[in-house]
Order: C-alpha cells, then sequence, then structure tokens
C-alpha cells in the first residue's frame, strides 16, 4: 500500500477508528497492537508488538497476551467492509457455543482459507501462539495446533455480505480506490 492502512481514510474516518466505532458497543475494551507514538492519539491503549518482524501472528500473540477478558476479539483494521451485525453475530456465536462446549477460536472460513484477522480467541491461546512463534512458526493457522478451533462456514456468515465482500481486505491502492468508492469516499 505504501502508507499505514490504520490511517487511511473512508468517508472521512480513519479505517482504524471505523474498526473501533464498530468494536465499541460489544466489547469491553478496545486495545490496539503498534506503535504507541503513532497510534496514541487514538485514545485507545496501545500495546507495543511484541513480535514486530512476525506478521499477523505476533499482533495475533501480543494482543491476547496483553488482553484483561477471558476472550479477546482480534480484528484488523483494514477490512472496510465489516458490519456491526456480523461483528454481533460471530460474538454471540462465540458466547453462546462457549457455555457448552470447549472451544478456543472461533474463526470464518472463506474459499481462500480461515481469516484469523476477523476471529474470536480465548485469551489463553495466548501462550500457545507464543510458543508456536518461538519455534519459528508464522502462518497464522499454523499456530492453532493444540487449540480446539470452531469454523464459521460461509452459508453462516454470507447472510451478512450477499456480494462476499465481509473479509476482503485492503492491500493495494487499487483495493483503496475500490473501497472509497463504495462507501462515497
Amino acid at each position: 500500500m505504501g502508507r499505514d492502512k490504520a490511517l487511511l481514510e473512508l468517508a472521512g474516518t480513519p479505517l482504524l477508528t471505523r474498526m473501533a466505532a464498530l468494536l465499541a458497543p460489544l466489547v469491553a475494551q478496545i486495545m490496539l497492537v503498534g506503535d504507541p507514538q503513532q497510534f496514541g492519539k487514538f485514545g485507545y491503549p496501545v500495546v507495543e508488538d511484541r513480535w514486530p518482524d512476525a506478521g499477523p501472528l505476533g499482533a495475533i500473540a501480543t494482543a491476547l497476551a496483553a488482553a484483561s477478558e477471558p476472550w479477546s476479539f482480534i480484528l484488523a483494521c483494514d477490512l472496510p467492509y465489516l458490519t456491526g451485525d456480523w461483528l454481533a453475530w460471530l460474538l454471540g456465536r462465540a458466547t453462546k457455543t462457549a457455555q457448552s462446549k470447549p472451544v478456543d477460536i472461533f474463526i470464518p472460513e472463506t474459499a481462500h482459507g480461515l481469516e484469523p484477522l476477523c476471529a474470536v480467541y480465548r485469551s489463553a491461546c495466548a501462550s500457545t501462539l507464543a510458543a508456536a512463534l518461538d519455534r519459528g512458526v508464522r502462518k497464522v493457522s499454523d499456530s492453532f495446533a493444540g487449540l480446539i478451533v470452531e469454523r464459521i462456514a460461509e452459508s453462516e456468515w454470507r447472510k451478512f455480505s450477499p456480494d462476499g465482500k465481509l473479509f476482503r481486505n485492503m492491500n493495494t491502492p487499487e483495493d483503496y480506490q475500490e473501497a472509497l468508492i463504495h462507501f462515497g469516499r
């Protein structure tokens, strides 16, 4: 992308602020993983990534280790098509299911694979993910060995996204331009 995606604006709002607004009604606290100097101005606690060169897995492990609640909603900032309805449904599913059976991660699945940056994790998974990082694992789904993962099938999440864009992220300027058009700049 050439610049920090969290700061890109859609309809005049930085993506980071948009994601926080979607989560705010659902969670006890919002915490950011990143550079405290850069993200402190947003008004949320910021935890510096303990594994800054490990990609998303390092950020997830950092967030889970710093969490004060038993469950953590892990959400990337570059998912402009997410909706509050979907996030509320996913959290409700996790809350209800966790009462009846042991699950560590509730994660949507698409034709492209798992979506670990829009999932609900048991915060206690931090040690498993940290151990995977210490072994050199960098792919998020490869760190799930030994964890109980409940996959949310496309047939379940598709009702929140008939066009299938729910988990489409922005990796290129073209992706950003498409989102700008979709959201009216």
